[in-house]
């Protein structure tokens, strides 16, 4: 049974429970953000004249995707516990999923509420280089080990930990705004248990243990469901709403307040 992080960490996408996962895994950095070059920055080589160094992939209500975010997207499966049984992360895929996460972001600056703290966020990396399975190798338990893995796969620390950051907030907003409303009831436990999980107990010939025993955990998966159900009915109204706009290579950005239909 996966926690509403765990379907988060799966980066599935798709309808109902793997919907929240396309839009938490990775939060982009705010464009035009300015700051301290990183690491790959300060030894990038000279760009010659005429050479394109970005370029817009998407653009949702005059909020450009760039294509660097993409390739950052995929990058940042690497830092998924649970990662797509088929190894498959197309391009296509994270531009939805950067879609969609752009959307609710949006959404989010609407709706203030608390930061995640430092202790809080220090909690679930370190949490993470435990669950991570390639991290073993690293010998993630090490700080040394740990920024290397970081650095292979392409982030500095300071870039990780604002983007881990920036999923949780994204991650609080969403139980914030659909999980408070949610009431699961007795007969909805007793049905899952009796149609879900005793089947696959029998299949798997074990000794399945009384309801009482978990109920705890088969609501929490019913809440899961609910909400990812109701996130995926609230990003299709975002979408159907805004104005969203895919770019071709010649296509240019639209002049600012001019909203596509």
């Amino acid at each position: 049974m996966m926690t509403l992080a765990q379907v988060v960490d799966r980066g599935l996408l798709g309808r109902p429970l793997r919907l929240i996962a396309a839009v938490l895994l990775a939060v982009s950095p705010c464009v035009g953000q300015q700051g301290a070059p990183t690491e790959g920055a300060a030894n990038a080589s000279p760009r010659q004249p005429g050479e394109v160094i970005d370029r817009v992939v998407a653009v949702v209500n005059q909020d450009p995707v760039l294509d660097s975010d993409l390739d950052e997207e995929r990058r940042f499966v690497s830092f998924q516990p649970i990662t797509d049984p088929t190894g498959s992360f197309s391009r296509q895929r994270a531009l939805e999923r950067l879609i969609d996460r752009t959307l609710i972001l949006q959404q989010a600056k609407i709706q203030a509420q608390p930061p995640v703290s430092d202790s809080k966020l220090d909690a679930e990396l370190l949490q993470l280089r435990k669950d991570l399975p390639a991290c073993r190798q690293y010998q993630c338990q090490t700080d040394a080990g740990w920024k290397r893995y970081v650095s292979d796969h392409g982030f500095t620390m300071a870039e990780l930990r604002e983007r881990w950051r920036q999923r949780m907030e994204v991650l609080d907003f969403i139980e914030l705004r659909f999980r408070g409303g949610i009431q699961i009831s007795q007969a909805e436990i007793d049905s899952y248990y009796t149609k879900s999980l005793l089947p696959e107990y029998r299949k798997q010939g074990v000794v399945a243990p009384k309801v009482d025993a978990i109920s705890d955990r088969i609501r929490e998966v019913l809440l899961e469901q609910q909400v990812s159900s109701l996130l995926s009915d609230w990003l299709k109204s975002l979408r159907a709403q805004g104005s969203i706009r895919i770019m071709s290579a010649d296509d240019t950005l639209p002049e600012e307040g001019v909203v596509e239909p």
